[in-house]
C-alpha cells in the first residue's frame, strides 16, 4: 500500500525527486562498476566457446594449437594440440595428436597422447597411443603400441621411462 500511495499521490514530484536521487546513486556505483565489471569478466571465460571445425574440403599443412575444442573432418598434415579433439570419419591426420580427450572416428598416422582416448568402430590409427584411459570399440583398426601413463600429455615423462628400463 505504501508504494501505491507514493505512486498515486506524489507521482510526478516523486519521479522528479527519484530522478535526482538516482543521478547521484549511479555516480557512486559507477566508481564501483569497474570492480563489478571485473567480476563478470572471469565469468566470461567460463562460458565454453563452440568447437572449431575443420571441414571436409579443407587441408591444413602445419601445426594447430588451442586450449579449446576442435572437430576435424578434413586433412591435417602436422601436430594438433587441443582440449577436446574429435576426428571425423572422413578426416586424416598425419602428425602427433595431443588432447585431454581424443575421440577418433577417422584416420591418424602418428602418435596419440590423451588423458582419455576413444577409438570408435570406424577409427584407423597407425602409431603409438599414450593414454591414461582408453576405449577401443569393436571394428577399430589399430597398429602400434599402447602405453598407460598418469600424465600422458607431458612428453618429458615418456623419455625417462625407456632410459630407466634400458
Amino acid at each position: 500500500m505504501f508504494s501505491k500511495s507514493k505512486i498515486n499521490e506524489p507521482g510526478p514530484k516523486q519521479t522528479d525527486a527519484t530522478s535526482t536521487s538516482p543521478a547521484p546513486a549511479p555516480a557512486a556505483p559507477a566508481q564501483s562498476a569497474p570492480a563489478q565489471a571485473a567480476a563478470p569478466k572471469p565469468a566470461a571465460p567460463k562460458a565454453k566457446p563452440a568447437a572449431s571445425l575443420i571441414s571436409s574440403d579443407l587441408t591444413i599443412t602445419g601445426n594447430i594449437k588451442t586450449s579449446g575444442d576442435i572437430q576435424v573432418e578434413g586433412t591435417v598434415e602436422g601436430d594438433i594440440r587441443a582440449h577436446l579433439l574429435t576426428i571425423g570419419e572422413s578426416a586424416t591426420i598425419k602428425g602427433e595428436v595431443t588432447a585431454d580427450d581424443v575421440v577418433i572416428n577417422g584416420r591418424i598416422v602418428g602418435r596419440v597422447r590423451g588423458l582419455k582416448v576413444r577409438l570408435t568402430s570406424t577409427a584407423r590409427v597407425e602409431g603409438d597411443i599414450i593414454h591414461k584411459t582408453i576405449a577401443i570399440e569393436s571394428g577399430a583398426h589399430f597398429e602400434g603400441s599402447v602405453q598407460r601413463q598418469d600424465d600422458p600429455l607431458n612428453p618429458g615423462k615418456a623419455a625417462p621411462k625407456p632410459a630407466v628400463a634400458g
